[in-house]
């Protein structure tokens, strides 16, 4: 699943068309909860929301 971050926040990029830097994890929840940690960097945005991602990685569940 592709991780991008339009407008500093962290989202799901299903059709893997949203502009920029994006991030590839595991579509489970461990890989998803684990990347958390490392979406600012890998996408190059110091402050970061990953709200979003948490919230989709709960639903995974």
């Amino acid at each position: 699943m592709r991780i991008a971050a339009p407008g500093g926040t962290a989202v799901v990029d299903e059709g893997r068309r949203l502009p920029g830097r994006g991030a590839w994890v595991h579509p489970t929840q461990q890989c998803a909860e684990r990347a958390i940690r490392s979406l600012p960097r890998a996408l190059r945005q110091r402050h970061l929301d990953t709200s979003p991602i948490a919230r989709w990685a709960d639903g995974l569940a």
